[in-house]
């Protein structure tokens, strides 16, 4: 996590834009004599800027483009964010505003475990489908209050478990990881053949199980092993898997 930008970084940031953003136009009075801002807020720019990478990603989220959509020019962004990264930090952070609407219930009297499993699979839902969110999960802690409050939520549930600070500092940890990795693993996005409807998915990932078969079993047994698992799995249902096998052993240490 990078540590919230000090007063004087801001300052260095926002050059050329008014320190507060989402606030009134500068100079915006009858008269005022200074520049007027477009009639949008941060919020409306950063929703727009998540439905603009949900279409075209990453590569396709540029101030150019999102001005577009806003029907605005690119300057007029800069008085809410002053950057690319900013913009992405601040996306990420509003997707994960779902996350916890849907995870608010927590920390009553269920399974702490289950509670960590239940944050662990909604992030992921929230993630899979945006390799660009985990590249930017908690990248500014001062700007970031959705990301922060998720791994707090986190938290919470291992603090009702018998484990030390350490122990709960690294379960969180590994979990998280865990579901960042996954998701930007499985949402990068297939060749181009399958991506232009060339090829079936399914075709595409039987051809992959062909390959291992033609392996020699002496030097690759375990890819022959797993072959058939590997074309008919299903990404979801592996991730939970994989995501119990922590779990269990986060319940081990903690003895339950």
């Amino acid at each position: 996590m990078r540590r919230e930008q000090t007063v004087s970084g801001a300052s260095q940031a926002g050059r050329g834009r008014p320190p507060a953003r989402g606030g009134s136009a500068r100079g915006g009075g009858p008269g005022g004599g200074g520049r007027r801002r477009a009639s949008h807020s941060l919020e409306s720019v950063v929703s727009e800027a998540v439905a603009l990478l949900d279409e075209a990603g990453e590569q396709g989220l540029t101030f150019r483009a999102l001005a577009a959509r806003l029907g605005t020019g690119v300057g007029s962004i800069y008085w809410y964010v002053a950057s690319k990264d900013e913009l992405l930090e601040r996306a990420a952070d509003q997707v994960l505003a779902g996350v916890l609407t849907q995870t608010t219930h927590l920390g009553g009297d269920e399974d702490p475990i289950d509670g960590i499993r239940q944050i662990a699979i909604a992030f992921y839902a929230a993630t899979v489908n945006r390799p660009w969110l985990g590249s930017y999960f908690l990248q500014d802690t001062g700007t970031q209050i959705n990301g922060l409050t998720l791994y707090d939520r986190m938290g919470r549930e291992t603090m009702r478990l018998d484990l030390t600070p350490r122990q709960r500092f690294d379960a969180v940890s590994a979990v998280m990881a865990f579901v960042v990795g996954v998701a930007a693993d499985r949402g990068q996005d297939p060749p181009q053949e399958v991506r232009d409807g060339t090829i079936d998915r399914d075709v595409f990932v039987a051809s992959f199980r062909d390959q291992m078969r033609e392996l020699g079993a002496d030097d690759f047994p375990f890819l022959h092993h797993i072959a058939d698992e590997f074309a008919a799995h299903d990404d979801a249902e592996q991730f939970r898997a994989g995501l119990d096998l922590l779990l269990a052993g986060i319940r081990q240490q903690a003895h339950r």
